[in-house]
């Protein structure tokens, strides 16, 4: 895979390797997110756009009744640069995200558990979000091992899903980068990123790749 990384390095300039590689190493699988059947588009695209922005590199997207689309005009194409899971059911992102050591934090307004100013950041953790009318589902309300509530002060029990989801990256994201937890990606999962971002940003990607792994076959 070096070998293949060095080639297509040619094709970039320097500024973005080292944009690439700058961002990689703020990059984070300590926490990730998981969206629970949000039906409105522009949501789920400002979401995606603020772990980007925070650099959360995975987002963990369970559509039962709904499918959006991104919006390209909120997202910015920051979709283009995470990992995007997909699930049809909720149960089978809480097994999977489960099996990966991560605790289930629910986001709501209606518990008092964990205020987020006191969330403990060092156990690796997916923060699940709601459909905006009926909330959580009562599997995520039954298997969730923290339950997380952002503190308000004024008439209003909630904020929009987005606002939500961006406050508690940003708190979280911030307290994490200031403690000596162990929060980088690997090396070898910063490698791989590495080489399926210098792929996404080349134009003739498959033509190049092509022609690549034919001489390489030709000199084995």
């Amino acid at each position: 895979m070096k070998q293949y990384i060095r080639y297509l390095e040619n094709f970039v300039t320097e500024n973005r390797k080292q944009v690439f590689k700058r961002i990689l190493s703020n990059r984070t699988r300590h926490f990730t997110l998981a969206l629970e059947d949000l039906y409105q588009m522009h949501n789920v695209s400002a979401v995606i756009r603020s772990a980007d922005i925070f650099g959360f590199q995975d987002v963990h997207i369970i559509q039962k009744k709904y499918q959006p689309k991104l919006s390209h005009a909120i997202a910015k194409g920051a979709e283009k640069w995470l990992t995007i899971h997909r699930y049809n059911q909720t149960p089978d992102a809480i097994k999977q995200l489960k099996s990966k050591g991560y605790q289930i934090v629910a986001t709501t307004p209606h518990a008092h558990d964990v205020s987020l100013p006191e969330f403990d950041i060092t156990t690796p953790s997916a923060f699940f979000f709601g459909v905006e009318k009926e909330g959580l589902s009562a599997q995520v309300m039954e298997q969730a091992d923290v339950f997380l509530k952002i503190p308000m002060y004024g008439f209003t029990e909630s904020f929009n899903i987005s606002v939500a989801a961006a406050i508690i990256m940003h708190s979280v994201s911030e307290k994490l980068r200031q403690s000596e937890v162990d929060w980088q990606l690997s090396a070898d999962e910063q490698e791989k990123l590495y080489l399926q971002w210098l792929e996404k940003s080349i134009k003739s990607i498959d033509l190049i790749k092509k022609q690549y792994f034919a001489q390489h076959k030709s000199q084995m």
